[in-house]
């Protein structure tokens, strides 16, 4: 993807975000999409795997780019197109650790106290609805804003940015389609808003263009 693109893609969340917080209302107005029949729709066994297969495959993926660097280190004869860097690796630990790590479920979710959808009076549950600037709910911990397995989600736009460049775009643009879907799923849970969801996507693509501009110095 083309650092233009990219960056006005990050400014369309922000100014989403922005939008629900001048108008809170719109949160509810999402959720209530979702809402039928007294109960989230994405409630299942079904959903509840796609789920399972969307909070783990980051990880995975990181896994996977650590063996390759490794089996690569003990093995020279490994074909050198199959072993990331040092520096890759870095730049996919880092990104992880310091986006959906450190900002989004060491502080956020910990400090911002949101109840979840499914936790508020609108979808019968027994708290307060709060906008997303509002860190007075009576959520306790691992809270609503923002979206973990969202945040997740939208950092595999890291290892897709180290994608050879006849199929980097597209290997971007299918990353970005997996956190989008992933941010909807959590959303017909009932467990995030939509500006939970913009606020982790936001976060995981800032971070992840900021460390691979500081340790890559090329382009996203």
């Amino acid at each position: 993807m083309r650092t233009k693109t990219y960056w006005s893609l990050v400014g369309l969340l922000a100014l989403g975000l922005a939008g629900l917080a001048f108008w809170p209302q719109g949160d509810l107005a999402v959720a209530r999409l979702f809402w039928s029949g007294g109960r989230f729709v994405g409630k299942g066994p079904t959903a509840e795997t796609i789920r399972l297969i969307g909070w783990y495959l980051p990880f995975a993926v990181l896994a996977l780019f650590a063996f390759a660097w490794t089996f690569g280190r003990l093995f020279r004869r490994w074909p050198g197109r199959w072993t990331p860097s040092g520096r890759a690796l870095a730049f996919l630990a880092l990104s992880m650790a310091l986006g959906p790590g450190l900002v989004v479920n060491g502080v956020l979710k910990e400090q911002s106290h949101r109840p979840r959808p499914a936790q508020t009076r609108e979808f019968g549950g027994p708290w307060t609805f709060r906008p997303l600037y509002r860190f007075d709910g009576q959520c306790g911990r691992n809270c609503s804003f923002v979206s973990g397995e969202t945040a997740s989600a939208f950092w595999m736009v890291a290892p897709a940015s180290l994608a050879p460049p006849p199929v980097r775009a597209a290997a971007v643009a299918g990353a970005l389609v997996f956190g989008a879907a992933v941010g909807v799923l959590r959303m017909a849970f009932g467990g995030h808003y939509l500006s939970d969801v913009l606020g982790a996507a936001l976060i995981a693509l800032f971070v992840v263009a900021a460390i691979r501009r500081m340790l890559l110095r090329t382009r996203s």
